[in-house]
């Protein structure tokens, strides 16, 4: 496989994962998606993602497991899955500028591809089945683990499921005295995967948008985006949720 990916890109990476790969290949071949292979011919990153998929929710599991020994199974299941949502999975590929290192078809990358959420999140999934397949399982967990390094939940007693929504209608009446509205502005994929994006106006026509696997998480994760916005342009604004 052809090196596409400048070294020191490769190593900024590998940097920020906190992994030196044995293979580089593997890595490489986790940052091309499927539209730069079909352009060149080469391996893509889909089965990667799919093992990334397996080892990061059982790396999740076994690390909110350790931490609250106390928490019931329905629980965990809760923070888990806000861990490993797309919307949580793009964050934390953005904080390690993922999308900077990717190998994408020509389309793709003018389509503004390095900032999907999807892309993102399918891309940090196969680095993370690279890291597996490379150095073993406790590879792939201590870079989960620094990946949401100060992203894990709060303690229980203050750990509850949070309605962007119903909070960013609170501030947009507090600061507009109007409400903000909702629109589908795109979905695609196959029905059984389908993805949907959701743009929030608010009042001063401020728009946000978001994507994931549902209209209503598409909704709240627009919602909470909008929020962080307005609390730094308007810093007396309390944090959301609390």
């Amino acid at each position: 496989m052809s090196l596409e990916v400048p070294s020191d890109t490769l190593q900024s990476l590998q940097n920020e994962i906190h992994y030196e790969f044995k293979q580089v290949k593997l890595l490489i071949q986790a940052l091309t998606h499927s539209s730069h292979a079909n352009e060149h011919g080469c391996p893509h990153n889909e089965r990667l993602e799919f093992l990334g998929d397996a080892v990061l929710e059982l790396a999740v599991s076994q690390e909110l497991f350790r931490k609250f020994p106390e928490v019931q199974e329905g629980h965990l299941t809760k923070m888990r899955s806000a861990l490993v949502s797309e919307g949580a999975l793009a964050q934390a590929a953005r904080r390690i500028h993922l999308g900077s290192c990717l190998l994408l078809g020509r389309g793709e990358d003018v389509q503004g591809g390095r900032e999907k959420n999807s892309v993102l999140s399918d891309g940090l999934e196969a680095v993370l089945g690279a890291v597996y397949l490379d150095g073993g399982l406790e590879s792939a967990i201590t870079c989960v683990n620094f990946l949401f390094e100060g992203q894990w939940p709060a303690p229980p007693e203050t750990f509850r499921p949070r309605d962007f929504k119903s909070l960013l209608q609170e501030a947009t009446q507090r600061i507009w005295k109007a409400r903000p509205s909702y629109a589908l502005r795109d979905s695609h994929g196959p029905e059984h995967a389908k993805q949907y994006t959701v743009v929030v106006t608010m009042p001063d026509k401020t728009e946000v948008e978001w994507e994931e696997r549902s209209m209503r998480k598409a909704e709240q994760g627009a919602a909470e985006q909008a929020l962080l916005l307005l609390r730094k342009r308007f810093p007396d604004l309390s944090e959301p949720g609390a």
